[in-house]
């Protein structure tokens, strides 16, 4: 067959396909809110964005009396703010190969890259994520270790269908390992030859290599709460999930919290957000916004807010004053964040950009609901089309509960 003159239209449709194909933790997230954004028809800029209702929980009544519950919802901003593009520059010459030869060369290599880019900003939602099970710098190198993940979602009465995890290639490479030490070979089969896992315990489990670093922050000394009862309401933190917790006893001038470090607090236990029985560890926290002190004394910012009562109940007794704070893992140092999770743990929203007036030969496609727009610009002098090539996306924590950073054990 001949070959034809490459156009905007025929290289956007083959870079939004191709870009489908190499992305990974985009494909196992909550898409829905994506329907919210497509009634405008001529396209999103970089802030556009929608609101989004909470998960409601809800009480079983006993007996014939009626007792009707507050249904006041929660909700959350959720913005595409996230602009990524990659920029191609063709002669003459090259545009006249085909479709096929230049998504090898030249498509492909550039999509691998913008849905690593993607999928990194999907994983850093590991921040926003208080559950963390495991030993934290120990690698994941046996089904006891990985089976800590689904089992804590049990407990938080996570759904059972559609679980995923994401794992790093130390972690996945241990847990390969481990898989190839059974016996049966229809089990083994493809973690010996392949690598692959496939699904392990009711988890489909994958490997990425953009799982994420978290850094502990710089903290020492002996924290405690400094006042009783620090816990809220529903009410007053229905639309955030956070709240302030007055602490003392760190160190002075030698304490940093980072945004994303996880903690518990003496004699707070987790409940079962269904049945609201005690389970036997301490809830965890996370540290919303980092924040360094040089007193000893920190008023942070936590989420969960920490609730007593009611059908968003999620500790087991009163913040006491004086009750010891524990960070999980070591000051100041790196552990990766491999995560198990539920679909509608996390949000992907991937919108079309706007044709810009005045833009000529503008492409915007659309596969399986990830969008890209191509646009070229010819340099007459040189005979070189420039094309460039932009994403428009935003992604959110929708519920945190439905998702859990796992490490192995000692």
């Amino acid at each position: 067959m001949a070959n034809t003159t490459l156009t905007a239209s025929i290289i956007a449709k083959t870079a939004v396909m191709q870009l489908d194909n190499e992305l990974v933790m985009a494909k196992k997230v909550f898409r829905g809110y994506e329907e919210e954004f497509s009634k405008n028809i001529n396209g999103y800029e970089v802030g556009s964005s929608i609101s989004v209702k909470r998960p409601m929980d809800f009480t079983v009544r006993t007996g014939a009396v009626m007792n009707v519950q507050d249904t006041t919802e929660g909700k959350f901003t959720l913005d595409v703010d996230q602009r990524k593009g990659i920029d191609f520059e063709f002669t003459s010459q090259e545009l006249t190969l085909s479709i096929k030869e230049l998504n090898e060369r030249v498509i492909k290599p550039a999509m691998i890259q913008l849905a690593n880019d993607i999928d990194s900003s999907l994983m850093a939602e590991y921040k926003n994520v208080p559950s963390w099970v495991g030993t934290p710098g120990q690698t994941i190198n046996s089904n006891q270790d990985f089976a800590k993940g689904p089992e804590r979602m049990d407990e938080y009465a996570n759904p059972q269908d559609s679980r995923c995890s994401v794992l790093s290639p130390a972690d996945h490479w241990g847990l390969v390992g481990a898989q190839t030490a059974l016996l049966n070979d229809r089990l083994v089969g493809s973690a010996y030859r392949k690598g692959s896992l496939g699904e392990i315990g009711g988890v489909d489990t994958y490997m990425s290599q953009n799982v994420p670093t978290h850094t502990v922050g710089a903290h020492a000394g002996t924290p405690l709460t400094n006042g009783a009862a620090q816990e809220t309401t529903y009410a007053a933190s229905k639309d955030t999930d956070t709240q302030t917790l007055i602490t003392d006893g760190w160190s002075s001038g030698a304490t940093t919290l980072n945004a994303g470090d996880v903690f518990t607090i003496a004699d707070v236990y987790a409940v079962n957000p269904v049945t609201k029985a005690t389970l036997p560890f301490l809830k965890q926290f996370r540290v919303v916004t980092t924040i360094s002190d040089t007193t000893g004394d920190i008023t942070l910012t936590m989420s969960p807010a920490a609730i007593l009562t009611g059908a968003h109940q999620n500790i087991s007794a009163t913040i006491g004053d004086g009750k010891a704070i524990t960070v999980v893992g070591t000051a100041s140092t790196g552990y990766r964040q491999n995560m198990v999770f539920c679909p509608k743990a996390f949000a992907l929203v991937s919108v079309p950009l706007v044709a810009p007036p005045g833009a000529v030969d503008v492409s915007r496609q659309s596969y399986k609901g990830t969008h890209v727009r191509v646009i070229p610009v010819y340099d007459g002098t040189n005979d070189i089309s420039k094309w460039r090539l932009d994403v428009l996306y935003g992604v959110k924590t929708i519920d945190s509960r439905l998702a859990h950073r796992i490490s192995g054990t000692a």
